[in-house]
């Protein structure tokens, strides 16, 4: 029977698993392929590696194998020697060329494998060769946005209770601890979340310690809310809970997204000595139905406890309140009926479900302030007075995001903004995304002629940071801080007016494509306004002269009645001049007339009826611009039924029939310095 390849590559990996050198040579021998894949994408190499059998990675790789091959997983050789933790291998596969950082698909990096299966050696060996030390797990954009991935090797450690390992990562490579995963949990969330598993109390409880000695952020949370504090009462350690009560920043009072408060926890647990700790410390005793819950612990000595720091049931009537938002209505009704601290008039719950926009400074969290739903940016004393000095500057503005109320407590700021539905990249990915393009580009560039007017350039015009409100206006916001003082720096207000142009034909092509990769090649070249479309991104992107100001009265904006009544109104401008034709024949003039043969063009019946009028005398109209204009206005001025008969609305009509005419006029009269002024309209937006 001859042997497939597919036979090979299967007794090839076998052979390799159960570390046959003879059987691996004879295999090779007879043509079996060193790079063949088995089950699940396993080369030979990776096999080998796995089994640590260096003499068999040597020989496969004077065989021909490839180091960067990779599993179906996106996992390779190398990054299977860091969970081996064989320096020997990792070292003869680096000097083949692999790339010390590369990673599979889920985002594991060799150095990250040597943190979470405790491989100590191989972790220094590839900190030695230059290996990222803080690098954070990269994930797919669908499992970003299931807040997966950004994982460091130090919280790799944390989890799996490797101690020593973290001691190396911290106190010899310099692993910053507070680095945030995409779930905003830091490393010693990650050690105390796995530390109420009995195998990994000790662990826990020793690397929390450490990393609180180390100066960690204590005010992290879980994906659930918890935090440090109520994870370390779940672990009922009270010398986490002791080491976290003397750090002074911490609020002894945080609930996680059920309400649940520290002391609420240790009571439910019945820990006696954790409680004692807690209300020794200030815990509020007037929350939760504690004394129901020792009661029902049948915990005598608790309920005594409790009573002693004056704990009484306290029953919570919520009048049935429904908020405005319809995109945030779940999440705001959650947190109006959860108890939470409240910071002043300020209720607000920094968790992901809470969570409604990403900025690269954290997020922005929903909140009811004083009754009223907002939108809440949390910032450290300094950043946030700047801040709100800024957004106060926009008040008088119509369409940048206006500070509302703002709150003050333990060192942080909390700048409360109006809420809005959706930004604008959100609203057009969804199916029922539809949207005024007109209308919002319009709100759109205002809002930057508002912020420049201010005497800033905004720096970050992603779709991102315009924000829909219920009653679809459209605000600028700069959660950022990219924003640059433009003193005079027409370069600042210039990359402000190209990013306008990108952000124009976003919104035309509806957010099929990311703002990056959008061109003016995915306009529609039949679509509505598409040459008005395709001058005004032209202008923003060569820093037209006229300016933002200007630009926001652009053809693209006119309705259709507006241009055609535009171009009547240039033939009666120019109608008495004695060289008509000179107006369109200026100097520096980029275009020629479009429609050269429009007589040819145009419904012969109309033509034949405006040639020879029931009244007045007959002309004979030639194939340029100011005739054709003549023709419109009088067309209009003086209607004929046969006419309207024979095309309808005189508007809808030219205007498809000749839709490159109102750009070409408009541009020609502003490349001609003596003409100018015609193109001036009063009212564009009519």
């Amino acid at each position: 029977i001859t042997e497939t390849a597919e036979d090979f590559a299967f007794k090839l990996n076998a052979a390799v698993r159960d570390s046959n050198m003879k059987d691996v040579l004879e295999l090779l021998e007879k043509g079996a392929d060193v790079n063949s894949k088995a089950e699940s994408g396993w080369t030979p190499l990776q096999s080998a590696v796995q089994a640590n059998e260096e003499n068999l990675v040597r020989l496969l790789l004077c065989k021909g194998a490839c180091p960067h091959a990779r599993k179906d997983n996106g996992g390779t050789a190398f990054i299977e020697a860091a969970i081996v933790g064989n320096v020997n291998i990792l070292e003869l596969l680096l000097d083949r060329g692999v790339n010390i950082n590369d990673y599979d698909d889920n985002g594991f990096t060799a150095f990250m494998e040597a943190a979470w299966y405790g491989k100590e050696e191989a972790l220094k060996f590839l900190y030695s060769k230059g290996a990222n030390v803080n690098l954070r797990r990269v994930v797919s954009e669908e499992k970003e946005k299931l807040h997966k991935g950004g994982v460091t090797a130090l919280m790799d450690a944390c989890r799996k209770g490797h101690f020593s390992v973290v001691k190396t990562l911290v106190q010899e490579m310099g692993a910053d601890m507070n680095i945030c995963d995409n779930k905003d949990r830091n490393a010693l969330i990650h050690a105390l979340k796995e530390g109420c598993a009995k195998e990994r109390y000790e662990s826990a409880v020793s690397i929390g310690l450490f990393l609180l000695d180390h100066g960690v952020d204590v005010n992290s949370k879980d994906e659930c809310g918890k935090t440090a504090l109520i994870l370390a009462v779940e672990m009922q350690s009270p010398d986490l809970v002791k080491a976290l009560l003397e750090k002074g920043k911490i609020d002894i009072d945080d609930a996680d997204e059920e309400g649940n408060t520290a002391l609420m926890v240790a009571v439910e647990k019945n820990n006696y000595n954790i409680a004692k700790l807690l209300c020794e410390k200030g815990a509020r005793t007037d929350v939760g139905d504690l004394i129901a819950v020792a009661n029902r612990n049948r915990a005598h000595n608790m309920a005594l406890l409790l009573r002693q720091y004056n704990a009484k049931f306290v029953p919570q009537a919520f009048k049935d309140w429904e908020p405005k938002s319809k995109c945030w209505r779940d999440q705001l009704k959650k947190l109006y009926k959860i108890y939470h601290p409240v910071i002043g008039k300020l209720k607000t719950f920094q968790c992901i479900q809470q969570r409604i926009q990403n900025t690269f400074q954290g997020g922005i969290y929903l909140g009811i302030y004083n009754g009223t739903e907002v939108a809440v940016k949390i910032s450290r004393s300094t950043e946030g007075d700047k801040e709100k000095k800024f957004y106060e500057q926009c008040n008088n503005c119509e369409h940048l995001l206006k500070l509302f109320q703002f709150e003050k407590a333990k060192g942080y700021v909390y700048l409360c903004f109006p809420l809005w539905e959706k930004n604008l990249e959100q609203h057009l990915q969804e199916p029922e995304g539809q949207i005024c393009c007109k209308g919002a580009l319009r709100m759109i560039f205002q809002a930057v002629r508002e912020l420049h007017s201010l005497g800033f350039a905004h720096q970050d015009l992603h779709p991102s940071n315009f924000l829909i409100d219920l009653g679809g206006k459209i605000y600028l916001a700069d959660f950022d801080n990219k924003r640059k003082l433009i003193e005079g720096k027409q370069e600042l207000v210039n990359s402000d007016l190209e990013a306008l142009g990108s952000l124009v034909l976003y919104v035309l092509t509806g957010g099929k494509k990311p703002l990056q990769q959008v061109s003016a090649e995915d306009l529609v070249a039949d679509s509505p306004d598409y040459n008005e479309a395709l001058d005004l991104v032209s202008s923003l992107v060569s820093h037209d002269e006229q300016g933002l100001e200007d630009l926001s009265k652009h053809p693209y904006f006119w309705s259709k009645q507006t241009r055609f009544n535009f171009l009547k109104t240039v033939w009666n401008k120019i109608k008495d001049l004695h060289n008509r034709k000179a107006v369109f024949q200026a100097p520096n003039a980029t275009e020629s007339f479009p429609y050269p043969s429009w007589t040819k063009e145009i419904n012969k019946d109309v033509l034949n009826i405006m040639e020879n009028p029931k009244k007045g005398r007959s002309f004979k109209y030639s194939n340029n611009v100011t005739d054709l204009l003549r023709l419109i206005r009088n067309l209009d001025e003086h209607p004929d039924i046969r006419i309207s008969n024979k095309i309808g609305d005189h508007a809808e009509y030219f205007l498809k029939l000749f839709p490159a005419l109102t750009i070409y006029v408009y541009n020609s009269l502003r490349q001609n310095p003596e003409y100018r002024h015609f193109a001036d309209i009063q009212y564009p937006f009519l």
